[in-house]
């Protein structure tokens, strides 16, 4: 009896050329389309900074060493300031606090910036003894909440605070060549016996709390930084939330944010002091910042039009 064999498919040079051509071409428009996604925003970007991804991920500072400015290939509004009168740069930081430089840099934000807290009867043991353990210096606060207690009495939260890896060095080296002011969209109860902990030598010549913040078409409590300065050549803001800085985006230093779970972060003292250094060298701070961060286009991303009202 003969055997039952499956024919052998054999397909002519020309069929193969065929499918080939027609791979490459599906291959060529799927990067096409996906170069339109990612240009629509739609596409997360990946920061190498951060170990996860998000639909509004921007690109914060990497915990690499900062490039040298060229300052001869710099415009004159970029170039080194005379030594003989250092301009003032103004610093500001985060959700909770700004800074000001005295050749004035302006602007540090306080939560998850300069400092992470917790209410206390919600922080994991776990996570509390992994950053005592970790060597995070760390206090509780009593702070008054705009919540009412059942007889009307303001209610009394008890926090945790963690500060961020070099914090004192960070604000005392700061302190050297910028006015520090501190910009927070935090209520006054919670936030002045933390600063008064943090800064015992008064560093920051001004603390701005929620009251000085303004409501956006886009966000609530955003930080107008002309209540610190007129002057946009010399203030920045550092700030884990970039909504905070919508209205000013070009002077806005997006870093990553800060956590109990950190106690090893050098950010501080090894990125952001770094450039905020290098930002007081410059008459205009705004092209060195727009040249690292391209903070309009991320906004733009966000659905926030370089052409709306509240852009300065």
């Amino acid at each position: 009896m003969a055997e039952l064999t499956q024919p052998d498919v054999v397909y002519s040079p020309r069929s193969l050329q065929l499918w080939t051509t027609l791979v490459n071409w599906l291959a060529f428009f799927f990067q096409i389309f996906l170069q339109i996604l990612r240009a629509l925003g739609h596409l997360p970007l990946l920061s190498s900074s951060s170990s996860s991804s998000s639909s509004h991920s921007f690109k914060p500072l990497p915990v690499v060493e900062l490039p040298e400015i060229d300052s001869s290939s710099s415009s004159s509004s970029s170039s080194p300031s005379s030594p003989s009168a250092p301009p003032t740069l103004e610093i500001n930081a985060g959700d909770q606090e700004s800074i000001r430089v005295h050749q004035p840099l302006q602007g540090l934000h306080r939560d998850e910036t300069l400092i992470c807290a917790y209410e206390t009867s919600s922080l994991p043991p776990a996570l509390k003894s992994q950053a005592i353990e970790g060597g995070l210096k760390w206090f509780e606060l009593e702070c008054i909440s705009s919540d009412k207690e059942f007889d009307g009495k303001p209610k009394i939260n008890y926090v945790t605070v963690f500060e961020r890896p070099g914090l004192h060095d960070f604000l005392k080296q700061l302190s050297e060549f910028a006015d520090l002011v501190l910009f927070t969209a935090g209520l006054e109860g919670y936030a002045r016996p933390l600063v008064d902990i943090i800064d015992k030598e008064n560093l920051f010549s001004l603390r701005l709390y929620r009251p000085s913040t303004i409501s956006t078409e886009y966000r609530e409590h955003v930080k107008d930084l002309t209540c610190i300065s007129n002057d946009a050549c010399r203030v920045v803001i550092v700030d884990n939330n970039p909504f905070s800085f919508l209205l000013q985006p070009l002077n806005g230093i997006p870093c990553v944010p800060f956590s109990a779970g950190q106690p090893h972060d050098t950010q501080l003292l090894d990125v952001i002091l770094p450039l905020l250094k290098q930002l007081s060298q410059q008459i205009d701070v705004r092209p060195v910042l727009y040249e690292r961060f391209h903070m309009p286009e991320w906004f733009q991303r966000q659905g926030i039009p370089a052409t709306s009202p509240g852009w300065r």
